[in-house]
């Protein structure tokens, strides 16, 4: 049993008022696909300057991190001092699972490089193929190649050499990292579902952000491929929880 352990969502965006309304916030979604009976799940704003103290650091088993507007190889203050609490949790060893923006942001940390993804936006479903090298997957039972949500114009383009890379696609080359037992990253978006991305991406289209071409195509892909949500929150939990 997981009772009485602590977990912190690192909130690295601002919540859309369709996201409160319809699902509490991002922190309401990634609680509802990780958190389990008896944890207490807490949140920083860290893109607010909202930070743990180094005493709230050490009360907790693992960290998210979420997706965000910002740029990964940005130098904001809130995300240099976001790097350096992260560069604390490695020496640390806690667990980290780093989503989207969190995902490049971890990858900074560890030293690897993150920049526009050549290829430009990825947003839609697209297949995430698992490493079947990677051990980490072997206990789990799940599929090899795992249709996810995706929504991004950046990605990590190099890694350093101790991490590994267990899962690429044919859009992003480096779709999910490892780093020992303790960091992980997933380039997509386990959490969302299809009306998040849905919203997103007419956000996006509001805010010019995209042409209306790329989002045409990204609902067209949307209404065609279904995401395997059941397997990304078995992974997701699996490893914040220490069962890989």
């Amino acid at each position: 049993m997981a009772a009485g352990k602590r977990y912190a969502v690192l909130l690295c965006a601002e919540d859309s008022e369709y996201v409160k309304k319809m699902y509490g916030g991002y922190f309401g979604v990634f609680r509802k696909m990780l958190a389990e009976e008896g944890e207490r799940w807490d949140v920083y704003r860290v893109a607010c300057g909202e930070f743990p103290s180094d005493e709230e650091v050490e009360a907790y088993e693992g960290f998210v991190i979420t997706g965000s507007c910002n740029d990964a190889h940005g130098n904001d203050v809130w995300i240099h001092r976001l790097l350096a609490l992260l560069k604390r949790l490695d020496f640390m060893k806690k667990k980290v699972l780093g989503i989207c923006f969190g995902h490049q942001i971890l990858g900074r940390a560890l030293g690897g490089k993150v920049g526009r993804n050549v290829s430009g936006w990825d947003i839609g479903v697209r297949t995430v193929n698992l490493s079947s090298s990677s051990k980490i997957f072997s206990s789990l039972k799940v599929p090899a190649r795992l249709p996810l949500i995706e929504c991004h114009r950046d990605e990590i383009r190099e890694l350093p050499p101790k991490a590994e890379v267990i899962g690429s696609s044919d859009k992003t080359g480096i779709e999910m990292f490892r780093y020992g037992d303790h960091f992980m990253g997933i380039q997509g978006h386990p959490e969302y579902n299809k009306d998040i991305l849905l919203h997103l991406i007419d956000r996006l289209l509001k805010c010019k952000d995209i042409k209306d071409s790329i989002a045409e195509e990204a609902k067209k892909n949307v209404e065609e491929l279904e995401p395997n949500r059941e397997a990304w929150k078995k992974l997701c939990v699996s490893f914040l929880k220490g069962r890989l």
